[in-house]
């Protein structure tokens, strides 16, 4: 008389099943935040430690020097500025003028539509290298090279297809009954679309506005065509200067690319929970 051997259970439900996703997710982790961490410690390494030929993992004596260098290097606080006003004010147009053209996009049917919005998936996916001559060429005959103004119009146009894209899909998400019964109720559309469909909307925009401020603080190419003044450059610019006549000086570039990230950072905390929320609605609604 034959037994049967029950089968081994290895599907998701099993032990074993669920652990392979947890072993990918702690490799990718390690994988992804070990640069990060060797940011940061090799900031707060002295010089011997870093130039060591045998990898010190851990800051066994942390210092400062580097990030007080970095912080006193010359124009510091005028990139700082810079790199604050142009982030900020493309990234406030872009919602701006994301809004409206999300919300007629999402709530009105108009001819061209369509088009409208196949022409923003195209503007997206379109590398912004390939325009980087144009831009210069427009600027340069404009008569506005070496100026905040030309990079924040760039900077605005390169982050509004996405943002319009996220929030038609947010803004869709939304059920028209709310609007049309706060219009009954006495609003009229614009009042209706302030006090009913915006504040819904606040995912969307924290998502929007972390995408946008990750691309612009981040951006490197145009800057580096369009300013060639120390004075209208960023942040980005200023982390090439940390070289001397004997090669880099790894420390403060570390403690200087250290202090570039904890913005970005410090905003992905804060808004990490609505900013992921908003992204997967505005991807699979609308």
């Amino acid at each position: 008389m034959s037994r049967t051997v029950p089968h081994r259970r290895t599907g998701s439900g099993s032990p074993l099943g669920r652990l392979w996703p947890q072993a990918t997710a702690v490799v990718l982790f390690v994988v992804f935040a070990f640069p990060v961490y060797w940011m940061f410690a090799t900031a707060l390494k002295p010089t011997p430690d870093i130039v060591s030929e045998t990898p010190v993992w851990f800051p066994t004596s942390p210092t400062f020097d580097h990030i007080t260098k970095a912080v006193d290097a010359d124009g510091f606080w005028t990139f700082v500025g810079n790199s604050l006003t142009v982030t900020l004010i493309a990234v406030g147009l872009s919602l701006v003028i994301a809004l409206l053209a999300s919300f007629a996009v999402a709530r009105m049917r108009f001819k061209g539509r369509k088009s409208f919005i196949l022409v923003m998936m195209m503007a997206q996916m379109a590398p912004w290298e390939v325009m980087t001559i144009a831009y210069y060429m427009i600027v340069r005959d404009a008569d506005m090279l070496n100026g905040l103004p030309p990079l924040i119009a760039i900077y605005t146009v390169m982050v509004l297809p996405f943002t319009v894209l996220t929030l038609r899909g947010y803004v869709a998400a939304v059920p028209k009954e709310l609007e049309e019964s706060a219009m009954v109720d006495g609003c009229t559309r614009t009042q209706a679309f302030l006090k009913v469909i915006f504040p819904l909307l606040a995912p969307g925009l924290m998502a929007t506005s972390l995408f946008g401020f990750i691309t612009v603080w981040n951006e490197f190419p145009m800057v580096l065509i369009l300013n060639k003044d120390p004075g209208s450059q960023t942040l980005p610019l200023w982390l090439t200067g940390f070289r001397t006549t004997f090669g880099d000086d790894w420390g403060a570039t570390m403690a200087a690319s250290s202090l570039f990230a904890v913005p970005i950072l410090i905003l992905f905390v804060i808004l990490q929970r609505k900013a992921v929320g908003g992204l997967t609605s505005g991807a699979v609604k609308g």
